[in-house]
């Protein structure tokens, strides 16, 4: 392949609701610029961008997939991602280097959930786009329809740049707007051939042109005075106005077509080539130096290297694979880089770019470009690679953070630590994801964005680290306190031959007037009844204890211990015998203490179209929770709500279902509450069962 210069380079993303058609269209403009010579299909798991064993095994996509291919003099980068909720992470690394998008929408309903998703990231990011209106293959596609509804959700600046010719209810051809040019295609292999625009499509080409015109106009200030004086505009001054307002976010045309058919793909990608901004266009980007300083990276192959990494994937054959953008300079096969986060050099080897999983080798990945490394050492994706004469840290994905929290278990006894090891290396591939290991409930936690990346990553565990494992609710970490005062008496005495063992303490025991996960000791003891040698004895013995508590096992805070008096033996007490005395004072005094049992409280805030916010706040009331505030954001209400934590096991999966994939939410620990006795009821009768069963 060709080096080409940032500004004969198109690096377009593919975003759009699961199934949309996103891959298929990949597929078909992959085979329209010959880069490959069969279409493929998900049903048949034979696509170039689906090779992933998971995504031919489940028909979706699932990671951000790069394809390079060559159209009419220019580059396309080509980055396919996925539409499901739970990777939205491979989303926002696909969007972080495109420098514009294609959203898919149907020609039966328009936008659906998936697409409203990425048009908020895409705009979120500045990063301009436009619709293919895809799947005009198929009964009842109502073009006008949906781009009536288009144009009401997304502004006067949606506007058709190409129209669907139609016959007896079906696509025959399209009539190409800009140049009032038509064209017929063929239906089995989607090639356009030249025709006369029919007679019935003129006043509509006008009607559109004019709306064009008026987008054209406000991106110039020559243009909207001729426009104005009614004067029209050459070719040039209306191409370059539309470049203009497509890529200052004012126009987002619309293009018609069938992905699965190659019905109008050739079409789009002639216009992405003309009007859609290249890697040279896009603004610099700015960075940071170690020193904290700004530094501006302009698109400039004589500037020193800054590449950022976005994707990792981990090749069987090959080790891992980093797929990285460069923002300026040049990096060529054989030479070395620096890595800022790592502060260390790494050796560059072969480059190459991306077809699907099919690598072509290149010579150098110049600014602009995208390209491909294999086996770096140290490098993980968001690491920025420079050269050492600039250090800069250009800005990383923020990637969503896990809400949705599984134990996940070995089938086999002892494969505890290969499930860990096997995760680490998976989460190269997918940063979204993290695993604790909780000793206290001793349990390997996952936590992603939905039940279906735990699913993938439990198949990927199974299918390349040979650890076969199924996943549960986790244990919630309940702790227990007290909430009187009591003074008891624990007393060691044991003789045996010889030295015996003695050992005799007063303790009261009391709860703490501020919140404090630790114990706190003191000791009033008077007249040496218990030598003073012996008070860390105690405190040992108590500090030992107190990890368990009395009625479910959990660990008890907010507890003040004072020992007050005691007594000692000269020759039989020890150290031991005065822990033993503080454990045995320990389990009578908290059983007359009354004690409670406490459940952790979540601070929770779910981000919901305002429509919804009745079905959240009664869902809420049901999970026992509060509801705290309500404020608005981008999505529309954002709810804050204290709820217990035992009650969120499902709520990744429960939002889902009742907002229809639009709502998403954040959660953290806050606190501990006293639980209700029918929680503390059942959470101590689980304890003893589990008890049961470990004997």
């Amino acid at each position: 392949m060709m080096n080409y210069p940032a500004s004969k380079i198109r690096n377009i993303t593919l975003l759009g609701h699961g199934g949309s058609g996103k891959t298929a269209l990949a597929e078909a403009m992959l085979f329209s610029s010959k880069a490959i010579d069969r279409l493929g299909r998900a049903a048949d798991g034979s696509t170039t961008m689906d090779f992933d064993a998971e995504e031919v095994k489940r028909k979706i996509s699932i990671n951000t997939t790069i394809a390079a291919c060559e159209w009419k003099g220019s580059k396309m980068n080509i980055i396919d991602t996925p539409g499901d909720f739970d990777f939205l992470g491979e989303t926002m690394a696909g969007i972080r280097v495109a420098d514009s998008a294609i959203v898919m929408i149907s020609a039966k309903g328009g936008t659906s959930v998936g697409s409203e998703k990425a048009i908020r990231l895409l705009k979120k990011r500045n990063v301009p786009f436009l619709f293919f209106m895809n799947r005009m293959d198929e009964p009842n596609a109502d073009f006008e329809a949906v781009t009536a509804r288009m144009r009401d959700n997304y502004g006067p600046g949606v506007i058709p740049l190409s129209l669907p010719i139609m016959a007896e209810g079906r696509m025959t051809g399209i009539v190409d707007v800009m140049n009032r040019r038509a064209f017929s295609i063929d239906e089995k292999t989607g090639a356009m051939t030249e025709m006369p625009v029919p007679a019935a499509y003129t006043d509509r080409i006008t009607e559109l042109q004019e709306s064009v015109n008026e987008v054209v106009a406000e991106s110039d200030e020559v243009l909207m005075e001729k426009y104005f004086a009614g004067e029209a505009f050459s070719e040039d001054e209306f191409r370059r106005g539309v470049h203009a307002g497509f890529r200052d976010g004012s126009l987002h045309p619309i293009y018609v077509g069938s992905a699965y058919r190659n019905w109008g793909v050739e079409f789009l990608m002639n216009c992405i080539s003309k009007d859609t901004p290249a890697a040279g266009e896009k603004e610099p980007v700015q960075g940071t130096a170690p020193d904290g300083s700004a530094v501006t990276i302009a698109c400039s192959e004589k500037d020193p290297l800054a590449a950022f990494v976005f994707k990792t994937i981990a090749d069987p054959f090959v080790g891992r694979i980093s797929l990285f953008r460069v923002y300026s300079g040049v990096l060529k096969p054989n030479s070395t880089i620096y890595n800022v986060a790592k502060e260390k050099e790494e050796r560059i080897g072969s480059l190459f770019c991306m077809v699907g999983k099919k690598q072509i080798p290149i010579d150098q990945v110049g600014a602009g470009d995208i390209g491909a490394v294999a086996k770096l050492v140290l490098t993980q994706t968001n690491d920025t690679l420079t050269d050492r004469s600039r250090p800069v840290v250009l800005p990383k994905i923020s990637f969503p953070t896990p809400c949705l929290e599984m134990a996940i278990v070995p089938r086999a006894k002892g494969e505890d630590d290969k499930i860990v090891a096997g995760l680490h290396k998976l989460s190269d591939e997918d940063p979204v994801f993290r695993v604790t290991m909780n000793a206290e409930t001793r349990q390997i936690v996952i936590s992603g964005l939905g039940e279906q990346e735990i699913s993938v990553l439990r198949s990927k565990l199974k299918s390349k680290f040979n650890v076969d494992s199924t996943i549960e609710a986790p244990r919630v970490p309940y702790r227990e306190a007290i909430r009187k005062k009591v003074k008891v008496q624990g007393k060691h005495k044991k003789q045996s031959g010889g030295h015996g063992q003695y050992g005799d303490v007063w303790i009261e025991f009391e709860p703490t007037e501020t919140d404090t996960e630790t114990l706190v000791f003191e000791e009033k003891v008077f007249g040496g009844s218990v030598p003073r040698n012996f008070f860390p004895a105690v405190e040992k013995g108590l500090q030992d204890s107190v990890s368990k508590g009395v009625l479910a096992g959990f660990p008890v805070v907010n507890l003040k211990a004072t020992l007050v008096d005691g007594s000692y033996h000269d020759v039989d007490s020890s150290e031991m015998a005065f822990k033993i005395a503080a454990h045995l004072a320990y389990k009578t005094g908290l059983s007359l203490a009354s004690p409670m049992l406490l459940e952790p409280i979540s601070s929770v805030v779910v981000h919901i179209p305002e429509d919804r916010q009745g079905d959240i706040m009664g869902d809420m009331n049901k999970r026992r929770g509060r509801i705290m505030g309500i404020d608005t954001d981008e999505d529309g209400s954002a709810v804050a709500c204290e709820v217990p934590t035992s009650e969120m096991a499902t709520y990744a999966t429960d939002l889902k279902s009742m907002t229809q994939g639009r709502g998403w939410y954040t959660i953290e620990h806050a606190r501990y509450e006293q639980a209700p006795a029918e929680v503390e009821i059942k959470v101590i009768q689980a304890h003893k069962h589990q008890l049961e069963e470990e004997e």
